[in-house]
């Protein structure tokens, strides 16, 4: 395995951190007893497989059902000082909530202090005014600080890179959960900013929201050859000395094996990376036209700004994604969220886009002509069944 400084942290990471949203049994709180044998035995040979790998990275969270309690059966029995246990809770606008729910999760996982706590869902301006103002949530993590329960205090964000840089120059918090990858690279300021601050930068889910890189289209197997998509992604985003570790959303031992390609090619990524890259600009021209690829983002309204709250930019990305590289299945689960994906994937989906006015919140864009079109076809396309965020469903 290869580690990185964790920021100021000073904790040596490994480049990849086993997250812990796929091995649990529920995405609610379950007494124990109800948790099969069975279920319990994969997600201890999934935590086994990942420390023999060097992979001692342990990243949960309080609304990942019942993650925490199932690892607190096996975490005990591994070196607690070998291991970097990290969960998150999400702020409150009541601090003692927030306190409440990490005893109850440093109760599940059966430890004496986590060493990362993360402040979960940083998303908006509400969000942070919760956790930085006084009394806030934030102020309750750095007295568990003191107390020797918590190590060090960091924030995951889905919220949008002006939300995340803000909370990033506060200059609080100690690393930063955040999206990005080789499809979704806006957040390449709050990297940037997380830098100059030295805090650790954590990838959210690069293979699931990445791309559901687990299942790819074959145009997007052919294009990343000879790497398999998600080794290209792992590639891309390594190859970025500013990004310290990729979590692995294992559900079984086996997940880590594609992933652990990666290694042996970060010294060649230089070599490896142009000609994959060239590939998939030329497939997203010849499939969208170069003006458009190059400038559809320019001057697009927020979903606040937008008639009905439609997440124009989402949903333009997505229709990207899916002329570009065929991938279908990934851009109908993420459009299906829309309307139903709270502060974590905000917005509503296109429909009856052809009732709205969008002239006004389009009038800067070089494409406001065709970008309505564009929506209406998109929902043709994508439409299907509701589609709730798994901590929800």
């Amino acid at each position: 395995m290869l580690y990185r400084r964790f920021g100021r942290t000073e904790l040596q990471i490994p480049v990849f951190s086993c997250g812990g949203m796929r091995y649990q049994y529920k995405w609610q709180d379950v007494p124990q007893w109800q948790i099969p044998r069975d279920h319990q035995a994969n997600l201890a040979a999934t935590i086994r497989r990942s420390i023999e790998l060097g992979i001692n990275h342990i990243e949960t969270a309080r609304g990942y059902g019942s993650s925490e309690m199932q690892l607190g059966k096996i975490l005990p029995q591994l070196p607690r000082d070998k291991l970097i246990v990290q969960t998150k809770i999400s702020p409150s606008a009541d601090a003692k909530k927030f306190l409440s729910e990490f005893e109850k999760s440093l109760q599940y996982l059966r430890l004496d202090y986590i060493d990362l706590l993360g402040i979960h869902g940083i998303n908006n301006s509400e969000f942070l005014n919760y956790t930085i103002r006084p009394g806030g949530c934030l102020e309750v993590a750095q007295k568990l600080q003191a107390q020797g329960k918590v190590r060090f205090i960091g924030f995951s964000t889905h919220g949008s890179t002006d939300t995340i840089i803000q909370a990033i120059n506060t200059n609080q918090f100690d690393y930063v959960n955040l999206h990005w990858y080789y499809i979704n690279q806006l957040n390449w300021a709050a990297i940037e900013a997380a830098t100059e601050h030295d805090m650790g930068v954590f990838i959210i889910s690069p293979s699931d929201k990445g791309g559901r890189l687990y299942h790819p289209p074959e145009k997007l197997v052919k294009l990343c050859s000879p790497l398999s998509p998600m080794v290209f992604n792992d590639l891309f985003c390594l190859n970025h000395p500013q990004i310290h570790t990729l979590s692995l959303g294992a559900a079984r031992p086996t997940d880590f094996d594609e992933h652990l390609k990666t290694l042996d090619l970060l010294d060649q990524a230089w070599e490896i990376l142009p000609p994959i890259l060239t590939r998939l600009e030329e497939a997203a021209i010849t499939s969208l036209g170069e003006d458009w690829v190059k400038t559809w983002h320019v001057n697009l309204p927020t979903y606040e700004q937008t008639p009905k709250q439609v997440n124009i930019p989402v949903i333009l990305w997505l229709w990207n994604l899916a002329i570009a590289y065929d991938m279908i299945d990934y851009t109908k689960m993420r459009y299906n969220l829309l309307g139903n994906g709270s502060h974590w994937f905000p917005g509503e989906k296109a429909e009856q886009i052809d009732k709205l006015d969008l002239q006004p919140c389009l009038s800067h864009s070089p494409h406001a002509n065709k970008i309505p079109s564009i929506l209406a076809q998109a929902h043709q396309i994508f439409q299907g069944e509701a589609v709730q965020r798994l901590s929800r469903s």
